[in-house]
């Protein structure tokens, strides 16, 4: 190699990476105190208004959550050939990242749910009564299950059994109060606020009120607060990346995309396999040539009368149900997604969903607004945060999530409450059950039920929106 291709080489290098140095410092990775790169104007600064901007962070995981990269898949596909009823066709829709939580919701967790309701409700028992799952799901009319009755939700050895008797509505105010009791942990843990376990009814931690000013909750230290008027340290806020987003019940593209995990068989952007259930396979056994071949995969029923087997040989090891971490996770890390219990989900139910739902996370709720805005370009009839429009309906918490029925050419006359079951309080659930043939444990399967109704084999988990990059920190600005 001569002299002058030595130099060319070394050229070519440190144009390289002067080039990935100039890359790297573009507005993704911009620090804060440099500034606007429109304006000019520093941020943080007293002098230039005191705008603040947070550094970008990633949002960290919550409780009880696993990340789902997102991505596109076949929704609805059911590979087994079998159609139980005409109302979910294949169609290929993009779900973005979110997070889900690693189990069913257990007994125990509901517990802890309204034990503290009790405590800080104690002048209006309503509140924590209106919150106990139905114990008497478990009752019918020829069988003897008087001993779940009584034992299956207060007894210790059921503790990290999945919670059942839960209707839907009452699964969305478990949703709300998570969101409550995590940021509240958050502002504690980092001496934001003073802990308030005495507090009682409206004076208890309530993420809304908080972010809005409307809360009682002391302010034990703050964030520096670069506007000119400051008098001191200011409350945490929302920009600040501090505050995680709220809890909620996954949508069923969602549920469907992180049951099916076909992220294990994906090579570069080609699947390999399809999947039947949200394990590889066309049975409900671990195939692997190891000790656990020929294991359970899944808490089902195998056949009518045989819901676990034989003394001495019982082969799924669940009557009814089975501790919420059992058998094999997927390949998203997540248990129990077929089998064991049905799992609520946010969709409202309609047959022909797939036919008008978007491709870009698909989903179909019972309401929609279109915002207007005022003169000065405000929108109207929104709260404070956000400036998200409410709707007033006090059985759903998060209706803001919702989309239009009235949309779907005249089908709400169609779905009349007086000559169907299916109507504006249809909701969705997947997964199978403790009582369900294997049909009922591909992720593309789907039912319904009243929205206030429970029964013995539907449970639930809770989600959250992914913030920011899709993959997390494997994810690089460019």
């Amino acid at each position: 190699m001569n002299k002058a291709h030595s130099t060319l080489i070394k050229l070519t290098i440190l144009c390289m990476v002067v080039g990935l140095a100039a890359c790297s410092k573009g507005p993704n990775n911009a620090k804060p105190s440099r500034g606007s790169e429109k304006t000019g104007y520093k941020y943080n600064d007293k002098k230039n208004g005191g705008f603040s901007v947070a550094k970008a962070k990633e949002q960290k995981t919550g409780p009880g959550l696993v990340l789902i990269e997102g991505g596109t898949f076949v929704m609805g596909a059911n590979e087994q050939g079998i159609t139980y009823e005409h109302d979910n066709f294949p169609r290929r829709v993009t779900v973005s990242s979110f997070y889900m939580d690693e189990t069913e919701v257990a007994n125990v967790h509901w517990r802890e749910y309204v034990y503290w309701l009790t405590l800080h409700y104690p002048e209006n028992p309503e509140v924590s009564r209106k919150a106990l799952p139905d114990t008497n799901v478990w009752r019918r009319e020829l069988a003897f299950n008087e001993p779940y009755v009584q034992n299956y939700y207060r007894h210790p050895a059921y503790n990290y059994y999945p919670v059942v008797g839960v209707s839907w509505e009452q699964a969305n105010e478990y949703c709300r109060w998570r969101t409550d009791r995590v940021n509240e942990e958050i502002l504690a843990k980092s001496h934001f606020i003073e802990r308030t376990p005495d507090a009682t009814g409206q004076s208890s931690f309530s993420t809304d009120a908080y972010l809005n000013n409307k809360d009682a909750t002391t302010m034990k230290r703050g964030l520096k607060d670069y506007s000119p008027n400051a008098s001191g340290p200011r409350k945490v806020r929302f920009e600040d990346g501090i505050i995680q987003p709220e809890y909620r019940l996954p949508t069923e593209a969602e549920w469907e995309y992180a049951a099916l995990s076909l992220v294990g068989n994906t090579k570069k952007e080609n699947i390999g396999d399809k999947r039947i259930y949200p394990w590889n396979g066309h049975t409900m056994r671990y195939g692997q040539p190891t000790k656990h071949q020929g294991d359970m995969l899944a808490n089902y029923k195998r056949g009518r009368g045989d819901l676990m087997g034989i003394a001495g040989n019982l082969n799924d090891k669940a009557a009814p149900t089975a501790p919420v971490v059992s058998y094999y996770p997927n390949d998203f890390g997540l248990f129990n997604m077929g089998g064991n219990v049905n799992e609520w989900v946010l969709d409202l139910y309609r047959p022909l969903s797939f036919t008008d739902v978007e491709d870009f996370n698909s989903f179909r709720g019972n309401t929609f607004t279109r915002l207007e805005t005022n003169e000065d370009g405000s929108v109207a009839d929104a709260n404070e945060f956000g400036k998200i429009p409410r709707i007033a309906d006090t059985t759903d918490r998060h209706m803001h999530y919702k989309s239009d029925v009235s949309d779907y050419l005249d089908t709400i006359e169609l779905y009349d409450s007086s000559a169907t079951l299916i109507n504006n309080e249809s909701r969705v659930y997947k997964g199978g059950g403790w009582r369900d043939m294997p049909y009922w444990l591909t992720p593309g399967s789907r039912r319904y039920l009243n929205q206030k109704d429970s029964r013995d084999d539907i449970g639930f988990r809770c989600a959250m929106i992914r913030v920011g990059s899709p993959a997390g920190k494997k994810s690089k600005t460019r």
